[in-house]
């Protein structure tokens, strides 16, 4: 098969494929995506490298116009071959595994391969560098990866021409170029070889290129023809022959308001042929004679349209005084808005968008104003115009509506005179007010930002000192409370140390047993443990807040769930999982507040000696 395929590609020339190729070819859809940059859908093969990469490949449209046939792009000097891809862009190549062979990329640091002007239509390559002892099937495998080969056709030197199935495929193909090709696992220089990947020229390419080319052009030329056709005006109906049948027709449409256009170019075109003789004459009379009946019908029609584009005059002139008055009224509230007595009390920002506002006002009704003074004015020019044609009583009152529409123009153009000159006057004001503030000089708005900032440092200052102060007054009364207990602790020792000092004398003098002196101990402890228990509860005080009240519920939950009780780490350790800022003094404080709820014991001997807390709210409840 593959020599019979070889046959046919003669120089180069691959075997031909089916010229009459449809729109909905699914391989002329796929070449025209990858000439606009798009990856092909529904295509084999395994992708060595995506579609951006590729070259784009000829625009069919270009140079394609109707009834001139298409110039071969391959002439030196026409540029319509797309250049090579830029050679900036560093494409990271990878080692390509096959079933027989290897694939090693070259060295990134060398320049890239060259390749040389790609032919239009280009489905063919050339592939040089081939190792000797490689044959038509790995070839087959390794390129058969870009995509579906037709033909193979083989030299005996180390070189190939490979034929794909699309174009896109040939671009897939030039990213192989450069790679290095090892057979096996052999270190034989016949079984290895650089590879240079091409661009090749084949007649069937280029025959198969020009084709596509031909039916796009004419298919382009059928839709500019369907364009043309449907944006072409409609041709008008013909004129049927003059007859006696026609004419007696002719002559109710003309007398027929709704026919008479459609009928009266019939006429003219009856006229105009020649139509008209001795025979015919009186009839073609009667016919002109129901045409000229028309004359007054259009005269009433233009004398109606004339008197509603009249009211539609006197609406408008209406609608527009009507918005003149308001725009007065709204002048006159800002006018108002910017005298002394409610200007003291706008800002800086208010008074500016005030101004502005005035300003903006003050030329919208100027304009309507203008625009309804020209108004008066071409009324007054029509009235002046019909003076003539009228009787002298007539001209009589139009001289005194004249007169008294000037006078009113003439006080409209006072009041808007007036108006200006007010707005002039607010003008020179805030000019005046924005010279007063350029006269302040640089080291006045220097010293405002300077003082601003000191401000702000101040501030700062003075909230850091507050917050200072509180945690002051919060380790003085923590210092006091550590005072306490220690002269507490104190005076409890220096009274052990008396009571051990008068039992060992007791001891001397009398000779009391061991069992003795250790119930003597047993008292002073107890003794000792009832004042600090009393000292404790005159220290206690009610619960302060409902926090206090939330965290003696927790701790008590907790110790009831430790009989033998806990220190006040593992305790405090527990209580920071739901409050971080808590500390373990805060915790102890309050376990000694509540003397009857909480005790302290001591357990282990010497090193191992650890003080616990257990809850002993239910023993109190049981003795009471």
């Amino acid at each position: 098969m593959m020599a019979a395929a070889a046959d046919g590609l003669g120089s180069l020339a691959i075997d031909t494929t089916q010229l009459n190729m449809s729109v909905t070819d699914p391989s002329a859809w796929a070449t025209a995506m990858n000439n606009l940059g798009m990856v092909p859908v529904g295509l084999p093969g395994q992708q060595l490298v995506s579609d951006s990469i590729c070259v784009p490949g000829f625009d069919p449209g270009l140079n394609m116009m109707t009834g001139i046939t298409p110039i071969n792009p391959m002439i030196p000097g026409l540029g319509l071959v797309p250049p090579p891809p830029p050679t900036e862009v560093a494409v990271v190549k990878e080692i390509i595994h096959c079933k027989s062979c290897t694939l090693f990329p070259q060295n990134p640091n060398l320049p890239p391969p060259s390749t040389r002007e790609r032919p239009p239509g280009c489905k063919t390559v050339f592939v040089g560098g081939l190792p000797e002892n490689a044959t038509e099937e790995i070839i087959q495998e390794v390129f058969e990866q870009c995509g579906d080969i037709t033909a193979i056709r083989k030299s005996k030197k180390n070189f190939c021409h490979i034929r794909f199935a699309e174009e896109f495929m040939v671009d897939k193909a030039i990213y192989l170029s450069g790679y290095r090709m090892r057979l096996g696992s052999s270190t034989d220089k016949k079984d290895s070889g650089r590879l240079h990947v091409d661009f090749a020229q084949a007649r069937d390419d280029f025959y198969e290129w020009e084709c596509k080319q031909r039916m796009r052009a004419r298919e382009e030329r059928h839709r500019r023809k369907l364009e043309e056709d449907r944006l072409r005006p409609p041709s008008p109906p013909p004129i049927m022959h003059y007859s006696e049948h026609e004419a007696a027709l002719l002559a109710e449409k003309l007398k027929d308001d709704s026919k008479f256009s459609e009928a009266i170019t019939v006429l003219l075109s009856w006229i105009e042929r020649g139509e008209v003789n001795r025979r015919s004459a009186n009839q073609f009379y009667s016919m002109v004679q129901s045409a000229n009946s028309h004359v007054r019908r259009l005269m009433n029609e233009k004398a109606t349209h004339e008197q509603e584009m009249e009211e539609a005059k006197e609406n408008f002139k209406n609608a527009l005084t009507g918005i003149l008055t308001q725009f007065e009224q709204i002048v006159a509230v800002f006018n108002a808005s910017t005298r002394q007595k409610a200007w003291d009390h706008f800002s800086k920002a208010q008074r500016k968008n005030i101004d502005i506002w005035r300003k903006h006002s003050e030329e919208l009704r100027n304009a309507q104003s203008e625009q309804l003074m020209g108004i008066r004015r071409e009324e007054e020019m029509e009235m002046s115009d019909d003076e003539n044609c009228e009787s002298p009583t007539k001209k009589m009152r139009v001289d005194e509506s004249a007169l008294a529409a000037q006078a009113y123009a003439l006080k409209e153009e006072n009041d808007s005179l007036r108006w200006q000159l007010d707005a002039y006057r607010n003008e020179v004001e805030l000019l005046k007010q924005e010279k007063e503030q350029l006269f302040r000089t640089e080291e006045n708005l220097t010293k405002d930002q300077q003082l601003q900032f000191l401000q702000q440092t101040m501030q700062g200052m003075q909230q850091q000192l507050l917050t200072i102060q509180e945690e002051l007054n919060n380790k003085k009364s923590e210092l006091e409370q550590a005072k306490e207990e220690q002269s507490h602790t104190q005076a409890l020792l220096k009274v052990l140390q008396e009571q051990l000092k008068g039992t060992k004398e007791l001891i001397e003098t009398n000779g009391h047993s061991h069992e003795d002196t250790n119930e003597i101990n047993v008292l002073t402890v107890a003794l000792v443990n009832q004042d600090r228990e009393n000292n404790i509860e005159k220290k206690s005080q009610g619960l302060k807040s409902e926090k206090e009240a939330l965290l003696i519920g927790i701790i008590s939950t907790f110790l009831h769930v430790h009989p033998f009780g806990a220190n006040i780490e593992y305790l405090w350790s527990y209580m920071q999982q739901l409050d971080s800022k808590i500390s373990a003094n805060e915790i102890e404080m309050l376990l000694m507040r509540l003397p009857r709820m909480f005790k302290q014991e001591f357990t282990g001997v010497g090193a191992t000696l650890e003080k616990r807390w257990k809850l002993c709210a239910f023993e109190g409840i049981k003795t009471t």
